[in-house]
């Protein structure tokens, strides 16, 4: 998996990428084709927004969480991401499940 973590008028310091580095075994655990992850963080105000684009095969999926600490807006926007994934295969496998179904069906 390709792991991208920059930012927007903000230094990214080794503490921040190894916050983010140990939220990816979240991720990671519930799929593990996961082809890209790239996060943004930037300062919008007083704002601290963590925005990440997760590719999947067969899909693309985005979040953008913005709190008051960069740490927090981190853990949301993974939290997001997660829910996100896990939406995504459901589907997946809903739509496996009703192919396997109907060709047992009618085949």
């Amino acid at each position: 998996m390709q792991f991208q973590l920059s930012g927007q008028q903000i230094e990214i310091t080794q503490a921040l990428r190894d916050r983010a580095t140990s939220k990816l075994d979240r991720l990671t655990h519930l799929d593990d084709k996961i082809l890209s992850l790239s996060i943004v963080l930037s300062i919008d105000k007083l704002q601290q927004c963590a925005e990440g684009t997760l590719t999947v095969k067969g899909a693309t999926l985005h979040a953008e969480a913005k709190e008051m600490d960069m740490y927090a807006s981190i853990d949301a926007l993974i939290d997001k991401l997660t829910h996100q994934l896990r939406k995504h295969r459901e589907k997946v496998n809903d739509k496996h499940q009703r192919e396997v179904r109907e060709e047992r069906q009618y085949g």
